[in-house]
């Protein structure tokens, strides 16, 4: 194995050299790498180094990364994120009118959606019913919050809607939307919002939809058309009693696959959002007194209520900073797209390495499966792989660190971020909130991935250097299970979203589903008490998979069912 890596060695060093000479350099100042005075501190670069238990950074990297997404706010419903946004001149927005043909001119809900709004165009069907589109005709200033904000369950979902409104979490007034709307639009009008966006409302049987609480229905909007239509003729039924009428079963049907279209990136892509005036809940030094109370609890059961009224006026203000900072100081990087670059990278690679990682072999086909992992391993690295990075020539228990990596391990860690953190002074506080997500969530990737390839290298199941002798079986099977080990705890640390999916998929009658409020949930009029028993359609809404969602194929045709 040494002399064959050797006789690599020395082959790559001539072709590198020989490029090296045709090549016209893009600057006559050597890379800092090459100079031995140059301080590398490698000593940070700890393949073993994994995150701190507290850490948020990759929480921070998801939920930004998420964001006006339906699928992962349905999956996990109390958000902590709220961002300022605009919503572009020539949107159009739906209202569907409950009390005839008298226009909104005040406080009120609409849709980005008509399959949407049409669910509330009531009226009799001797006179149909009024069914309302707006056109947006100045920018309209918004404020987004993310989970199932609209949600009207005490458990969370509208806890930073709270914080924002009256400063303190409010549980008892979660059906309380008539004030709630008042006083966030009080709140907004001095920052010049007009609009909240929330995503998920529902009195009915289920929508799952982005609304828009408008404060002022004149101030950035105009008719495009106001049309009396047929009466939907859709029978209203409580979340927990599902309708029998086939016409209006297919409809909330029809809803919920017609929501398919905005469930993952880009998602919803009429509402433009500012990420450099995001606020998270998970910034630690933004809002430390939420670190204690998350310690031990999975993500599932992650609250604002509990936080201390310091944090609550830090987080006004910066969001007051936010909403009121002229738009040329901002640095102008699409973080959108920086977030989306980072799992476009690696979603489906660690994937495939999970499923290989987790196949059942024979002692035959071990090597040559390791080698496939292998491959995959060097792939991901090859852009990072620098040429001094190259493994020892000594005994495998003398290198047991693989300490030899760290150069790998570093550049592939700091490429996503290295033009950014250039940006230095010109960043606003949420972008180095931004920054440090990137970091923190990159660097875990590629030190995991880094040990692995090492660890893949030393055993010698590295095709670009084969052993001398094959390595044991024994060994093989061990490494295998080092790599199993590693790609899951990685993939469960970063818990992204994109991942969650029906298995096998869907066919062509059916849609992937997730257990969703209003379903199963008690309703959102005083008092608060649940709706099911033990021979109700639906299970228990604080247990299983109402409370932890988990995706299933549900029939789009007749007969319906979940």
């Amino acid at each position: 194995m040494l002399s064959t890596r050797k006789a690599a060695a020395v082959w790559l060093f001539l072709a590198f050299e020989r490029v090296l000479t045709t090549q016209t350099p893009l600057s006559s100042h050597a890379p800092l790498f090459f100079y031995t005075g140059v301080e590398n501190d490698f000593g940070q670069w700890d393949l073993d180094e994994a995150p701190a238990v507290n850490a948020t950074g990759h929480l921070v990297f998801e939920t930004a990364n998420s964001l006006l997404q339906h699928w992962p706010n349905t999956r996990y419903r109390i958000g902590h994120t709220i961002v300022p946004g605009t919503i572009p001149v020539g949107t159009p927005l739906y209202h569907g009118s409950l009390a005839g043909p008298h226009l909104p001119t005040a406080l009120d809900w609409v849709s980005v959606e008509p399959d949407h709004s049409i669910g509330f165009c009531h009226g009799s069907i001797e006179s149909g019913c009024w069914h309302l589109t707006l056109k947006v005709t100045r920018p309209m200033k918004v404020l987004y919050f993310d989970g199932s904000s609209a949600a009207k369950i005490p458990e969370g979902t509208m806890d930073t809607q709270d914080l924002v409104a009256w400063s303190k979490m409010k549980p008892e007034w979660v059906g309380n939307e008539e004030q709630r709307i008042m006083d966030l639009c009080k709140w907004g009008e001095k920052y010049g919002v007009n609009g909240f966006v929330r995503f998920i409302d529902g009195n009915e049987f289920v929508q799952t939809h982005t609304e828009v609480m408008i404060c002022d229905f004149t101030s950035h909007t105009e008719v495009a058309s106001f049309l009396n239509l047929e009466n939907t003729r859709l029978i209203p039924g409580a979340p927990t009693d599902p309708p029998e009428d086939l016409n209006t079963v297919h409809y909330y049907y029809e809803l919920m696959h017609s929501t398919s279209r905005r469930e993952m990136y880009p998602g919803e892509t009429r509402i433009m959002l500012d990420f450099s005036g995001l606020v998270s809940i998970y910034d630690t030094a933004l809002v430390p007194s939420l670190v204690p109370r998350r310690v031990g609890l999975e993500r599932w059961d992650h609250r604002v209520e509990g936080i201390s009224s310091e944090d609550i006026g830090r987080v006004q203000d910066r969001l007051a900073q936010a909403l009121t900072r002229p738009p040329v100081t901002t640095s102008g990087i699409d973080w959108k797209t920086v977030l989306r670059a980072v799992v476009d990278r690696y979603a489906s690679r660690l994937e495939m390495m999970q499923y290989l990682a987790n196949m059942t072999l024979d002692d035959r086909s071990m090597f040559g499966h390791a080698q496939q992992v292998q491959r995959r391993l060097r792939t991901v690295l090859l852009p990072y792989t620098v040429f001094a990075a190259l493994p020892p020539n000594t005994p495998v228990t003398a290198n047991a660190t693989n300490s030899w990596a760290a150069p790998v391990f570093r550049e592939c860690a700091t490429s996503h971020k290295a033009s950014i953190a250039a940006h230095g002074t010109t960043l606003m506080p949420s972008e180095h909130l931004l920054l440090q997500a990137v970091r923190e969530t990159t660097r875990e990737i590629c030190r995991v991935v880094t040990k692995m390839w090492a660890s893949g290298m030393m055993t010698g199941v590295d095709p670009l250097y084969p052993p001398e002798q094959r390595p044991e079986v024994d060994h093989i099977r061990t490494l295998m299970g080092e790599w199993r080990e590693d790609v899951t705890q990685l993939m469960s640390w970063l818990d992204w979203s994109v991942w969650v999916k029906c298995r096998p998929a869907c066919g062509f009658e059916e849609m992937c589903y997730l257990p969703t409020w209003p379903f199963g949930f008690h309703g959102d009029e005083p008092p608060l008490q649940a709706q099911w028993d033990s021979a109700s359609l639906w299970p228990d809404p604080n247990k299983g998979e109402w409370k932890r969602p988990q995706p299933k194929c549900i029939r789009r045709l007749e007969p319906y069912g979940f």
